[in-house]
């Protein structure tokens, strides 16, 4: 659970310091419903996905869960509008949107390669 604290904690700062010193004029607010959905999905990742013991999840895990606790604590910290200095054709973004992506994508990898290398374990009961 450590190594997937940490590496939200290493998001949520590279994520608050890009969208500090980063300006930007495309930003948006983003709802309260959202707000408590990324804090409540960044606890759920840190607590539940550390319990299959593998290190792999667990890092994914802290990369997604530090996305959505940096898109809580920005959206707290900008009232306005979180700033998104990433921008490609019409779409804006910041890095907890990239952290959360990349976090999920390796996550499914990695839960994936964790019960394949454990099949002969799936059938056990829970």
């Amino acid at each position: 659970m450590t190594l997937a604290v940490a590496a939200a904690a290493c998001v949520v700062a590279a994520t608050l310091a890009d969208d500090a010193l980063e300006p930007s004029r495309l930003s948006h607010a983003r709802s309260p419903l959202a707000l408590a959905a990324a804090g409540a999905l960044a606890v759920a990742l840190l607590v539940l996905v550390p319990r299959a013991r593998s290190l792999s999840m667990s890092l994914a895990a802290g990369v997604a869960a530090g996305g959505a606790a940096a898109t809580l604590v920005a959206g707290l910290a900008w009232r306005d509008g979180v700033p998104n200095p990433l921008t490609r054709g019409g779409i804006a973004f910041n890095l907890a949107d990239v952290a959360i992506g990349a976090g999920d994508t390796f996550l499914v990898g990695a839960a994936l390669f964790h019960a394949w290398s454990k099949r002969d374990r799936l059938y056990e009961p829970v």
